[in-house]
């Protein structure tokens, strides 16, 4: 059982709804992620989302395209991340940790070496955006022998017959995108949210994560009313860029803002 399973079993067992903050990976300056991942625990993050830096995130708007910019401005790499991870698990083996990305820098490693080195490193799940399940499915032996769980994404316009497929590789949670659009856009439509993961629900047992568009503890207790977890990303990213290479007040922003989630979410299931 993966790290993220056992994460979600315990939640579910408690009643409570799993936080998931997502950050770049060295933005805005290196050495700052791996301070505020142990901050976001501290601060309530029941798993960590960690993007990994790529020069076209076809999926993320504006904020977290800037992020990627800045990552990569100062040279943050696979390998940079991947020893990120390291780094929290010398004080954090219980945090799972997600990664975000896409194909290019996997593929340009090679799936095995990065599949042995993300276990190395203890990484627990993986979002590749750009490689479908349909042609995943090699990739995701050598993750399922490493309790790595290949996480997908769903979306409004998922057909039941995209969420059978999905339901057949994914592992850990099934992420539902909760608008049309990229990171940080839209307004969200709570209404259809609750209707499709009414039908998620239909075609796996798998928990179901919800991000995109959540920016405040009001819209992470509605979504709460019907996910298993909630996925905060733009919201966070944004701190980062207005406060810069400012480390100690980005910590402590991003500290705040998640702590005024946490509450909210356990406040509404008492």
């Amino acid at each position: 059982m993966s790290r993220i399973e056992k994460r979600f079993e315990s939640l579910s067992n408690s009643g409570r709804k799993g936080l998931i903050p997502f950050i770049t990976a060295g933005d805005p300056v290196s050495d700052i992620t791996v301070p505020l991942m142990h901050a976001m625990v501290e601060a309530g993050a029941d798993l960590i989302e960690l993007g990994i830096p790529f020069s076209d995130p076809m999926a993320d708007g504006p904020v977290i395209q800037k992020a990627n910019q800045r990552a990569l401005s100062h040279g943050t790499s696979l390998h940079d991340v991947l020893d990120m991870v390291k780094q929290f698990r010398n004080k954090d083996q219980a945090t799972p940790v997600l990664f975000m990305g896409y194909l290019n820098p996997v593929e340009a490693m090679g799936y095995e070496e990065f599949a042995d080195a993300a276990q190395q490193a203890g990484v627990d799940g993986l979002l590749l955006v750009d490689l479908p399940p349909e042609e995943a499915s090699e990739f995701n032996e050598l993750l399922y022998q490493r309790d790595i769980d290949p996480i997908y994404l769903l979306a409004p316009t998922s057909t039941p017959q995209r969420m059978e497929i999905v339901s057949l590789e994914a592992r850990g949670f099934v992420y539902y995108v909760s608008i049309r659009g990229v990171t940080g856009s839209a307004e969200l439509d709570y209404d259809e949210i609750r209707q499709s993961i009414s039908e998620i629900r239909k075609h796996t047992r798998l928990p179901v994560g919800v991000g995109f568009g959540i920016n405040s503890p009001e819209s992470a207790v509605k979504i709460g009313e019907h996910a298993d977890a909630v996925v905060i990303g733009s919201a966070i990213v944004r701190m980062m860029e207005n406060y810069g290479g400012e480390k100690q007040t980005v910590i402590n922003a991003v500290s705040d803002f998640l702590r005024g989630v946490r509450d909210a979410l356990d406040e509404s299931i008492q």
